[in-house]
């Protein structure tokens, strides 16, 4: 029996009028406001849409209407366009507390990729621990979509987090400038935010989404505890009370403070995402308040 995608149809649809917002002006590159998304003259048509209401009715295939008596948008396309590209954690720290850091990165990532192919944006996708893996290529239109969330359920998590060997090799491998969105939850021992500076600092528009368990930022645990680092195996007691844990859930509030201001810095954007967040709600809230979409 077949596992079920990732999203469903009904949910998929309604994702059908955002799209992927940068900031910055790419030298040779469409850019801006993303004004190359909507239809105009001299463009390449390339795929279709369903209508929504408010939608320009000069780009309304008639005759696809008058076959199928239901309202298509039809797509355009101009070249050269801006790279988008999606790095998702895979290191051990996202199968902690169930794995379901994990899996709601892989859907949050696949919700992201249809806006893009929806609107006819390449969007190229890597797993990363403490290196790239996992390359998918997610272009062509909405069609592409089941490949590309099949790909992404494929995706097997595991290793240890060095942000900063991951974002090295890509810097190596991606000299185009664009918008790279890191789904992860920023846990690296060695620390991550020289590695998110070097992005910045060699141009790209950071989209930072940080996805964390209800349990990672309020241990819910009190008295003598074990803990196992997920990733290293490294074992430490503590005596946790509420004490600690109001100082621990204060520290991780400080963090996420630190990985927004470093974002918005050099034009970029952030959101906190907690996994008992329904993905509805932070992508018709979180993100569209972050200007992440539109």
């Amino acid at each position: 029996m077949a596992a079920a995608p990732l999203l469903d149809r009904d949910f998929l649809e309604k994702l059908e009028r955002l799209t992927i917002h940068w900031q910055k002006s790419f030298a040779g590159l469409v850019g801006g406001h993303n004004a190359s998304r909507f239809s105009g003259p001299g463009q390449e048509f390339l795929d279709h849409r369903n209508f929504h209401h408010g939608d320009d009715l000069r780009a309304v295939n008639w005759r696809a209407y008058l076959r199928l008596e239901k309202l298509f948008l039809k797509m355009f396309q101009v070249e050269p366009r801006v790279p988008v590209r999606l790095l998702i954690d895979a290191s051990s720290s996202m199968t902690s507390h169930g794995g379901g850091k994990f899996e709601y990165a892989q859907k949050l990532a696949a919700a992201l990729c249809y806006v893009g192919l929806v609107r006819l944006d390449s969007i190229e996708i890597h797993g990363f621990s403490n290196r790239l893996s996992h390359r998918i290529l997610s272009t062509g239109g909405r069609h592409r979509i089941s490949s590309v969330m099949d790909a992404l359920a494929a995706l097997q998590p595991g290793g240890r987090s060095d942000y900063l060997a991951a974002i090295r090799e890509f810097i190596s491998d991606y000299s185009q400038r664009g918008v790279v969105i890191l789904i992860a939850d920023f846990l690296d021992d060695g620390g991550c935010e020289k590695a998110l500076q070097y992005l910045t600092d060699f141009g790209h528009e950071l989209m930072l989404l940080q996805v964390w368990a209800e349990q990672d930022r309020t241990p819910p645990w009190l008295g003598e505890l074990d803990l196992r680092d997920a990733e290293t195996g490294a074992a430490l007691k503590v005596d946790f009370d509420e004490g600690a844990r109001t100082r621990y859930t204060r520290a991780f509030d400080e963090y996420a403070m630190d990985l927004q201001k470093l974002a918005m810095r050099s034009g970029g954007r952030y959101a906190g995402i907690s996994t008992a967040q329904p993905l509805e709600d932070v992508i018709f809230g979180d993100l569209i308040r972050t200007r992440g979409i539109a």
